[in-house]
């Protein structure tokens, strides 16, 4: 027998592209984890293009582990995987900067 649905945690799923954001809102019987909140979302079969065992996720903004217990109202965030590292990008930037400053001098 299911558990009474207060008894349920309602959580929210999401998983941004950068042209659209898919937003699921899930019930899952206590205690879930952020991964079963992913899988129960069905955001998998949208977007096959997630690798579940590989994807970093988090919850309002914070890296969690996917064995992270959630509470009730949590949202959980799906991460794409950075295109490029940070620091390699800041680096790219300055060099096309110090460029284009020695071309005006």
């Amino acid at each position: 027998m299911d558990p009474p649905e207060a008894a349920q945690l309602r959580v929210e799923v999401v998983y941004a592209l950068p042209e659209r954001q898919s937003l699921v809102v899930v019930s899952l019987p206590p205690p879930a984890t952020a991964r079963q909140a992913v899988v129960a979302s069905g955001l998998l079969q949208r977007h096959p293009d997630i690798e579940l065992d590989e994807a970093t996720l988090g919850v309002f903004g914070t890296v969690v582990a996917h064995d992270h217990a959630l509470r009730d109202g949590d949202r959980v965030e799906i991460y794409r995987p950075l295109k490029i590292d940070p620091r390699e990008a800041r680096r790219l930037l300055a060099r096309r900067q110090r460029t284009m400053r020695d071309r005006l001098d």
